[in-house]
C-alpha cells in the first residue's frame, strides 16, 4: 500500500467521484488516478467503489470506512512534514483559513494584518463560503482552521475552540419609524418585513428560534449571505435589517441608525474548529491568541488533549469571551 493509492482515495471522493479532477487536483492523469485506485482494491480484497460501465456511481460502505483511516495517515504525513518543517524554519509555512463573509469582512482584517506583520514568510490562503463549506474544508484537512459562528459540526475528531461572543443590531434609514421608537420586544421587530442572513449563517437559525419562542414568524422578505447586501437593500426601503453589530460600520453606514437588539436576541459565539491529529505549529498557535487572548497556547494544548467536546469547553468554562 503506497502513500499515493491513499491520496487517489481522498482526492477522487473529495471530487465528487469524478477522476478526471481528482487528477488535475494531483497534478496527475486520469488514467493514473484509476490505475492506483485498482491496484489499492486488489491489494486490500475489497470494492472501494461501486461502477456503472467505466463510471463511479458511489462509495461503497467499506470504501467509506477505509477513507476515513486514510484521511487519518495523510494527516499525520502532513503533521510529519509540517515538524520536519517548524524544526528547520519555524517562521516560514502555510495557514490555510476558511470562513464566511462576515468574519473575513469585518472581524478577521486587523488580526491577519497583525499576523502578516509577525509572520512575513508565512503564506495565507483563505477560503470564504458558507457553514457547510466551512465545515467540508476543516474536516477534510484542506484547511488549518475553519472560523464560523454555527454550521460547523462538531464531532471527536474536530476541535471546536470558543473565540468570542457577538449580538445582532437592527439596522434601519433615519427616517424609520423604529429610528424615533427602538423597539421593546420581538413583536416589535416582527410587525416590519425583515432583511436579514440566508439560513445557517451568522447566527440566522438562532434568530429563527427566538422568534419562534415567542410565537412569531417574522416576515423576511430578502435573504442574503453578505452583510453589505442586507444594508444596500434597507437603504432602498425593502424592510429592516437585523445583522451583526460588528458589521455596522459608523463612517460608512452614516445614512442608517443602528439600534442595539441584544436585549431581544440571543447571543452568539464565534468558534475556531480543527481536526484533533493536526500538528500546530509555532504560528497557528499565534495566530490564535491574534484572534482571542484567552486562546492561550497552555489552554489550546488543553482542549487538544480533552477526551470530547464537553472537555473542550471545560476548559473555557471560567473564561469571560471578549464580545463584540
Amino acid at each position: 500500500m503506497k502513500l499515493q493509492q491513499l491520496r487517489c482515495l481522498k482526492a477522487v471522493v473529495e471530487s465528487g467521484l469524478n477522476v478526471t479532477e481528482a487528477a488535475e487536483r494531483l497534478f496527475t492523469s486520469q488514467p493514473g488516478v484509476s490505475r492506483q485506485i485498482r491496484m489499492l482494491e486488489d491489494e486490500l480484497g475489497v470494492l472501494l467503489f461501486q461502477r456503472s460501465g467505466k463510471h463511479l456511481t458511489h462509495v461503497t460502505p467499506e470504501g467509506r470506512q477505509i477513507l476515513a483511516r486514510a484521511e487519518r495517515i495523510l494527516a499525520e504525513v502532513d503533521g510529519i512534514r509540517s515538524l520536519a518543517a517548524d524544526f528547520s524554519d519555524e517562521r516560514r509555512g502555510l495557514l490555510r483559513l476558511a470562513t464566511t463573509h462576515t468574519q473575513a469582512r469585518y472581524f478577521l482584517p486587523p488580526r491577519i494584518d497583525a499576523f502578516r506583520h509577525d509572520y512575513p514568510e508565512v503564506r495565507l490562503q483563505i477560503e470564504q463560503g458558507g457553514p457547510a463549506d466551512i465545515a467540508r474544508m476543516a474536516a477534510s484537512g484542506e484547511v488549518d482552521f475553519g472560523i464560523a459562528t454555527e454550521g460547523v459540526a462538531q464531532n471527536r475528531e474536530r476541535v471546536m475552540l470558543p473565540a468570542y461572543r457577538w449580538h445582532h443590531c437592527l439596522v434601519v434609514p433615519r427616517d424609520h419609524p423604529l429610528a424615533r421608537t427602538p423597539p421593546a420586544d420581538l413583536a416589535a421587530v416582527a410587525a416590519h418585513p425583515l432583511v436579514t442572513y440566508v439560513h445557517g449563517f451568522t447566527g440566522r437559525g438562532q434568530l429563527e428560534r427566538d422568534f419562534r419562542a415567542a410565537d412569531l414568524e417574522p416576515d423576511v422578505v430578502l435573504s442574503a449571505a453578505d452583510s453589505d447586501v442586507i444594508k444596500a437593500y434597507v437603504r432602498l426601503g425593502l424592510g429592516v435589517g437585523l445583522i451583526a453589530r460588528m458589521a455596522y460600520e459608523p463612517d460608512e453606514d452614516a445614512d442608517l441608525v443602528s439600534i442595539d437588539a441584544r436585549h431581544l436576541f440571543t447571543e452568539q459565539v464565534t468558534r475556531v474548529g480543527f481536526n484533533r491529529g493536526m500538528f500546530m505549529r509555532g504560528y497557528m498557535y499565534d495566530f490564535l491568541a491574534l484572534l482571542a487572548p484567552h486562546l492561550t497556547l497552555e489552554r489550546v494544548d488543553r482542549a487538544l488533549h480533552a477526551a470530547d467536546q464537553k472537555g473542550v469547553d471545560a476548559v473555557f468554562a471560567d473564561v469571560a469571551l471578549p464580545r463584540y
